[in-house]
């Protein structure tokens, strides 16, 4: 367990005495928060006033009565109808930077969750033999950030990327390749992964293209692609040969766009839907047996009472089609019966489109009426928006086709290494080409991560790029600028100095570096990434504040000096870790 208290804590601990002491049969919270009226405000006493029939006022005078002041609480108001307003003494504050600081953790005060379980999330599914587009960047950033954030919280967290790898497609492709095996003599040793990756891919996709409109064209090719499904799922030995191939190629060009993307994704991970194979069978035969699905037309299904179709009818999940093929569903079903029984998850997360809410709420309710679901494990759907062009409609390239995300990705880190050359001189180009890499790739995670995940945002490079605004190249600023002071101070170290009165904008950024703690836990719960990029962009702009209203190396004392390198140093430490947490890097320089 991190060793440092938060001022919050203390405060509020030191409420809650009171309000015992004045109410001992009352058990009540003081309901503390940040105020732009004082360091903090009270709001409990109007809750607890009104159970114990008392005058809100007076009970509150009481209750001020009651709290001990001098080391940690400077000054307590009674306000309005009851509130507290409640100032802090410097210091408390001070001292709380010290304790930060001198972690031994190192982790800044974040403690550990009193109880953590292990949660399987479910993210970054690309497709086999396709191309990855923008569509597939929210998946993946998301779910990349709420891993961090879990593990960082205490929480074992099982990545599982659940691959497009299995189906009709593959018969087809497969078939289509038999039948023009020249059209796969493509492969360049370039010996360059991330262009054979990707130019692998290309080509793949190309051949997709092609035996799909063969596939929707010629009904003979359709009939001996379908055959081929069966065989690919009987096991046939050069069926599966050929499938192995696709799935070899586009894990290369995988790894090549998430190395690009900045994350790490692991093989071992990656369990598609041909993992789950084995187990559809029997995934079936015990929702049958337990009556949870039923045969309806030959298809195997399960029917709920508040989803019904445009006609009135029932909208049933189809598990098993009249023909004996599985769907979607069969094999979502047998990784939720893998996620519980034998990865033992107490939680599990889809990071998945909104668009696929319905399904999501359906297979959750199956597994809860098999009871593979139930109040110890939950199954929850972090369902995100669409990714919009700068005309608000679903980003599309000119020619009216989806984008391909290495593409993007690419004019990202261009845009980005023009700005990082006219701000940075001294920078050779390897230097140039590495900054613009990580400022291009936090763009554009922090423009994804800094939106609530279930709302659509506007994909805009110009403004992702800017030094101005809600940007990650502001908070990478901010810290790159906190790294220039520190090595400027030269044998000067940061040091804790308790005596000194401290500056309007010392108290204000100090004590939102306080709040860094909470933010996390309560990112991390509610798998709310964009909480965390809001507290880390007030941070950098109370960071600049502080920056234009207070001279650090020329404070007017040692001892200031000392003081405002300790506050200049937790703060570029707590946004280095904050960003870290959502997976985007913070140069030294910028």
């Amino acid at each position: 367990m991190a060793s440092v208290t938060s001022l919050t804590a203390s405060v509020h601990q030191r409420l809650a005495n009171a309000l015992s002491a004045t109410l001992p049969e009352a058990a009540a919270d003081p309901l503390l928060r940040r105020s732009d009226r004082a360091d903090y405000q009270a709001n409990g006493i109007l809750a607890l006033a009104k159970k114990t029939k008392a005058n809100p006022r007076e009970l509150a005078t009481q209750v001020v009565s009651h709290v001990v002041t001098g080391d940690v609480i400077k000054d307590v108001e009674v306000s309005g109808p009851g509130f507290l307003n409640i100032t802090v003494t410097d210091r408390a504050i001070t001292e709380n930077l010290a304790a930060r600081a001198a972690d031994p953790e190192g982790r800044l005060g974040v403690p550990f969750a009193e109880n953590p379980g292990t949660t399987v999330i479910d993210y970054a599914q690309p497709n086999v033999a396709k191309e990855m587009h923008v569509g597939h960047l929210r998946s993946a950033v998301i779910g990349d950030s709420v891993v961090k954030l879990l593990e960082f919280t205490g929480e074992t967290v099982v990545r599982r990327h659940h691959i497009g790898d299995w189906g009709t497609q593959f018969g087809m492709l497969i078939q289509y390749l038999d039948e023009h095996p020249h059209e796969l003599d493509h492969k360049a040793d370039t010996g360059d992964t991330a262009a054979s990756g990707e130019e692998a891919m290309s080509n793949l996709d190309r051949l997709y293209k092609t035996a799909r409109r063969l596939f929707d064209s010629d009904e003979e090719f359709k009939t001996r692609a379908r055959r081929r499904v069966v065989d690919l799922q009987a096991g046939d030995p050069r069926t599966l040969q050929m499938w192995q191939k696709f799935v070899d190629e586009s894990k290369i060009y995988f790894f090549s766009v998430f190395e690009k993307l900045d994350m790490e994704i692991r093989d071992a991970d990656i369990v598609g839907e041909s993992g789950y194979n084995d187990m559809l069978e029997e995934t079936c035969r015990l929702l049958e047996d337990s009556g949870v699905a039923v045969r309806s037309e030959g298809a195997l299904c399960v029917f709920f009472d508040d989803i019904k179709g445009p006609d009135g009818k029932p909208v049933p999940l189809i598990v098993q089609k009249s023909d004996g093929g599985y769907g979607y569903a069969a094999t979502d079903l047998s990784a939720i019966r893998d996620r519980v029984f034998n990865l033992k998850a107490n939680s599990i997360i889809y990071v998945v489109d909104a668009r696929q809410s319905l399904h999501f709420k359906m297979v959750f309710e199956t597994a809860r009426r098999a009871g593979w679901l139930n109040d110890d494990v939950k199954a929850y759907q972090l369902a995100f928006g669409t990714v919009l062009g700068k005309d608000g409609k679903p980003f599309k390239t000119r020619e009216g086709e989806t984008v391909r995300l290495v593409d993007l990705l690419d004019e990202a880190i261009e845009r980005a290494s023009a700005v990082v050359r006219e701000k940075a001189q001294e920078l050779s180009e390897e230097e140039i080409a590495e900054r613009g890499a990580q400022v291009g790739i936090g763009a554009v995670k922090y423009a994804d991560l800094s939106t609530s995940a279930n709302r659509d945002y506007k994909f805009d490079l110009d403004q992702m790029v800017s030094l101005n605004g809600d940007t990650s190249v502001y908070l990478q600023y901010a810290y790159a600028r906190i790294q220039s002071i520190l090595r400027k101070a030269g044998e000067v170290r940061p040091s804790a100095h308790p005596e000194l009165a401290l500056t309007d904008a010392e108290r204000a950024l100090a004590l939102h570096v306080d709040q860094f703690a909470d933010t996390v836990a309560e990112a991390a719960a509610e798998y709310a990434p964009h909480k965390l990029a809001a507290y880390l962009y007030q941070l950098a702009s109370l960071y600049t504040s502080f920056y234009d209203k207070c001279p650090v190396l020329k404070a007017e004392t040692p001892a200031q000096v000392e003081n405002r390198l300790l506050l200049c140093d937790v703060t570029a430490r707590t946004l280095h870790e904050g960003m870290a947490l959502l997976g985007i890097r913070t140069p030294e320089r910028l």
